[in-house]
């Protein structure tokens, strides 16, 4: 069956940079860190007390002042970064006007949803009792409140829900919205990831789990995917949001085209809970299934934005099904982690990393890895990126994320050529 082409017309982001997507790339390429100490809640006896987190977010005139107030910020983040993609993909209010509503849809997940609004809820229940509790508490937690919202503000009536994959969720968005347009279920998808999990009970239980860094001295250094002194993720937050669109959806609006959806695959490792399959297996398989689903060779893949967090097991795994599936060609692969400068995401970590994907794309460029200076043995097969932003032109790039319970996803983009 002949698919329908899918172009990336729009991006959207909310970052520890700022809310602008330009200027999330140029801090990338400018390998400015944007870890720094937790500010909102007191953490000083937490083993780890830094993020790379928002701080004073403003969602401006994009949600109304009393709807804000009341949201959980992953559910303001998602708004955000869905209107801002929009408006980088041309759609002013005119332009809105003319789309066909009933073929435009949101995609946008949540690995764990409104956690302020659970956590500040369960602590009322239990100092103020059952009536105290909002009727917006049940709204506002679940993970498809945030594109279901946006929709309602924009008359989307297309497609609409949410995917919870823990940190592969992003990916899982992007590929079944690209699915619904390839169908012709839609012309038009918003989609990606949000997470606003930096919070005493987030916080604590990535703390339980042992995932973190600890390294609380030189907060900048922690997140060091690859190198053999890391100790640990580094949590970050935000949201990265993508516009999909049918390329003759995009052409007869004349519609900005910065990259080209190229394919996907969905794997899952079926052998922990938390960790990874160390010889990457379920990783190999998902990244085999991609290139078949784009009708690319392996060597058309000349950069990879890798999953990398900077955990013990989970980079080794990586590289091991990175090398399982490109076998001599990984020499001529380009390799680096944005997570070096934003920490892990969670679910909206494969959105942030597929707006720098196609960012690298447009402007053939690509950032830098920060604090790999000891590289474990495994990335020797590969060619890092350096501690400087290098150029090069990308002839398709594939974008990892994968998520606790095993879940796997790639997905590939490419420049667009007519």
């Amino acid at each position: 069956m002949n698919k329908r082409r899918v172009v990336v017309t729009g991006l959207g982001v909310v970052s520890c940079y700022g809310n602008d997507a330009q200027n999330f790339y140029q801090s990338l390429i400018e390998g400015k860190s944007g870890i720094s100490p937790i500010q909102g809640f007191d953490c000083s006896e937490y083993p780890t007390r830094f993020a790379g987190q928002i701080h004073n977010f403003d969602s401006g005139e994009y949600i109304e002042k009393k709807q804000a107030r009341r949201l959980d910020p992953y559910a303001r983040y998602a708004i955000v970064a869905g209107k801002k993609a929009l408006e980088s993909a041309g759609l002013d209010q005119e332009a809105l006007d003319r789309l066909n509503k009933e073929k435009a849809g949101v995609l946008i997940g949540s690995g764990m949803g409104g956690m302020e609004v659970f956590s500040n809820g369960v602590e009322t229940l239990i100092t103020k009792g059952f009536k105290r509790l909002t009727p917006f508490f049940v709204p506002y937690i679940i993970t498809n409140i945030g594109g279901a919202l946006l929709a309602i503000d924009l008359g989307f009536k297309g497609p609409n829900y949410s995917i919870s994959t823990a940190c592969a969720t992003s990916n899982y968005c992007f590929y079944q919205a690209a699915e619904h347009i390839r169908r012709g279920d839609a012309d038009l998808m918003i989609c990606g990831g949000s997470e606003a999990s930096i919070q005493p009970i987030g916080l604590a239980g990535f703390v339980a789990i042992g995932a973190l860094s600890k390294n609380n001295e030189h907060p900048e250094q922690a997140s060091r995917p690859w190198d053999k002194d890391r100790d640990g993720f580094v949590m970050g937050e935000g949201a990265g949001v993508l516009v999909l669109e049918s390329l003759e959806h995009a052409l007869a609006r004349k519609a900005p085209i910065y990259a080209e959806y190229l394919g996907g695959s969905l794997t899952c490792d079926a052998y922990h809970m938390t960790d990874p399959d160390p010889e990457g297996r379920g990783v190999s398989l998902c990244i085999h299934n991609a290139l078949k689903d784009a009708g690319i060779s392996k060597d058309k893949i000349n950069y990879v934005n890798a999953h990398a967090t900077s955990t013990l097991v989970g980079d080794v795994a990586e590289l091991k099904a990175l090398k399982s599936a490109f076998g001599n060609h990984s020499n001529a692969i380009k390799i680096n982690s944005t997570k070096s400068m934003i920490g892990h995401c969670l679910g909206a970590a494969g959105g942030l990393e597929a707006v720098a994907t196609v960012q690298s794309i447009k402007h053939h460029k690509l950032h830098p890895n920060l604090n790999l200076d000891n590289p474990i043995e495994e990335l020797s097969a590969f060619s890092p990126v350096g501690p400087e932003a290098e150029d090069f032109k990308i002839t398709a790039a594939m974008s990892n994320s994968f998520g606790f319970g095993g879940h796997n996803s790639t997905i590939i983009f490419g420049p667009y050529h007519a």
